[in-house]
This record gives structure tokens, C-alpha cells and sequence, in this order.
């Protein structure tokens, strides 16, 4: 990083801080943080002032957002970046946020050419270079973490990083050194054992929603890496490891901070 870009950074950090008391009072609800270090929670912090700042939040349907809602969704977006870089988050800027599920109506092609109408209701969508639509609703209630292994915003920002290097395929840019066969050896494995066992009405231990197709398994299993990273690790292990090496953060070791 040059010293211009610092300067800027520090610069922008300065000047678009977040209040004190904001960010003590969202940050303390939101169960994907909890035991996170003093460092991380920092870095967190400094990165979701440059998302704020970036970004801009559009409340639709008549919904009014407040500064807690918009540091809420942006904390939780900046999460999986920690390690990563906000230039992971660049590309994009709209934030459009309903109160409740949404619905779409639209046709779309698949891979051998025929067009489906669609129209069904959704809780969160991303487009490569287009907007982040969330429910606040369910951002909200995924905030608490009432229900384990579920948060649609890192739900919907896997999607934006697997998109990074073309259509949402559950492959997402990797790292230096990240080997692609151990890569697609686990997530390939765990993706088709977890189909089979779907197709065949067995109990699973993820959302089934997985299932659908190696970019929502990817989405999914990364919700797990945040949010309950103790299921993810046991059933999925190989998956597990290759997310922290991708995400290089180790929420396990947050769950079990002894």
C-alpha cells in the first residue's frame, strides 16, 4: 500500500468515524462477534467505517433506515473481509434494503438454453456488479442469532467474493498457495455427499438449502464458518479447513476461547 493511500485511508478513518457509543451498542447484539479479540474487533471497525463510507443504503417500500440498521448490515458484510481487504467489497455500491422477503419475476436461461419464469420470494439477492438486496427482517433476526448457522448477509457477501472471478460457482478466487484440487476435492465431496442424502431424505446437518447448487453450498457453508463453525467442523471437516485458510480467520477458536 503506497503512502498516498494510507494517508487517504487514515484520512477517511478520521473524518467518517463511528460514534463510540453506536458501535459499542450494535456490536454488543451481534452474536457472529462474540469472542472475537480486542485486534479483530478494531480491524473490523475500520473496516466498516470505509464500507459506510463507500457504500450507500437505500430503504425501499417505505422502510426508514437508521445509522444502527445501515452499521448493523455493514459490520456483519465486513466480517468475512477481515483478512481479506475491503478490495474484495470494491465494485459495487447500492445497498437496497426491504422490510421483509421480497419477491422477484423474472426469466432467466440455463446452461442449455432454456429459459425458466421465475418468481418465487427472497430474503437476500447479489449481483456481480449490481446492488446487495437484503430483508432487514431477517437481517435483524439473523443478528441475534436465533437461528444457528444462519446470517443472509454473509450469505449474500460469499456470493460477492465468489463472484469475484466470474459467475457464482463455489469457487471463489484463492489464495497463493491455496492448491485447487484440495480445494475442489473438499467442497466438491462434501457438496455431492450432502445432494445424495438430500435426494434420499436423510438427516442432514446444514440447511438443505446447500443442496442446491456448488455456489449456494458455498454460501451456506460459509454462514456456518461464522456462525456456528463447531457444526462445520465436525461434519464437514475438510470444508472447514479450506475456509479458514480462504477467509484465514479461525472462528472455532472464537466459539472456544479457553
Amino acid at each position: 500500500m503506497n503512502i498516498f493511500k494510507r494517508a487517504r485511508i487514515r484520512y477517511l478513518l478520521h473524518r467518517h468515524a463511528i460514534a463510540h457509543g453506536l458501535w459499542v451498542d450494535v456490536t454488543e447484539k451481534l452474536a457472529v462477534l462474540q469472542g472475537m479479540s480486542a485486534v479483530e474487533k478494531a480491524h473490523l471497525r475500520e473496516l466498516t467505517t470505509l464500507f459506510l463510507h463507500e457504500k450507500r443504503f437505500v430503504g425501499v417500500q417505505g422502510l426508514q433506515l437508521t445509522d444502527a440498521m445501515c452499521l448493523t448490515v455493514a459490520t456483519q458484510a465486513c466480517l468475512p473481509a477481515l483478512s481479506l481487504g475491503m478490495g474484495c467489497l470494491s465494485g459495487w455500491i447500492d445497498i437496497i434494503v426491504y422490510p421483509g422477503a421480497f419477491r422477484i419475476n423474472r426469466d432467466e436461461m440455463d446452461m442449455a438454453g432454456i429459459v425458466h419464469h421465475q418468481e418465487r420470494a427472497l430474503v437476500g439477492e447479489s449481483w456481480p456488479h449490481g446492488p446487495l438486496v437484503l430483508s432487514w427482517e431477517d437481517v435483524e433476526r439473523d443478528s441475534r442469532g436465533e437461528q444457528p448457522g444462519r446470517n443472509v448477509v454473509i450469505h449474500e457477501i460469499a456470493h460477492k467474493l465468489d463472484m469475484l472471478n466470474g459467475p457464482a460457482d463455489g469457487f471463489p478466487p484463492l489464495h497463493y498457495r491455496m492448491p485447487i484440487t484440495e480445494w475442489t476435492s473438499a467442497l466438491s465431496a462434501a457438496y455431492e455427499s450432502l445432494v445424495r442424502r438430500v435426494e434420499h431424505h436423510h438427516r442432514i446437518c446444514i440447511d438443505p438449502y446447500a443442496a442446491t447448487s456448488p455456489a449456494e453450498f458455498f454460501a451456506v457453508v460459509s454462514e456456518y464458518f461464522f456462525c456456528a463453525p463447531e457444526v462445520l467442523s465436525v461434519h464437514f471437516a475438510a470444508v472447514y479447513r479450506q475456509l479458514e485458510l480462504y477467509y484465514r480467520q479461525s472462528p472455532l477458536l472464537r466459539a472456544r476461547p479457553d
